[in-house]
């Protein structure tokens, strides 16, 4: 008997076989922005990550590009998120109210 299940591919990377999975990305549909805290993965240091933004690729490359500016920090857009290397999620909730963006801090 032959296990035909393929796991991984060089070509293409990790395979989903099971189509009927919902997408595993947390993306909430509600219409306001989270902001999180995360260390993990990082080594210890504190990034701000901002999740739930409806918008296309374009608009999150600048309001990253807004908010890196005013918070005078590092950031990234990576699969719809964006990430602020700062610990000031004040700073930024302002900053998106500015922007007329609804927004909660959430976690601890």
């Amino acid at each position: 008997m032959q296990n035909n299940n393929l796991v991984y591919s060089t070509e293409t990377g990790r395979i989903n076989n099971d189509k009927n999975k919902p997408d595993t990305r947390s993306v909430n549909k509600d219409g306001i922005a989270r902001i999180h805290r995360e260390t993990k993965g990082r080594k210890g240091k504190g990034v701000s990550i901002i999740t739930g933004l409806d918008q296309d690729a374009a608009a999150l490359k600048d309001l990253c590009s807004t908010l890196k500016k005013k918070c005078g920090c590092g950031g990234a857009v990576k699969d719809g998120t964006i990430e602020m290397q700062t610990d000031a999620r004040d700073k930024i909730q302002a900053l998106l109210k500015q922007q007329g963006i609804t927004s909660k801090i959430a976690g601890g």
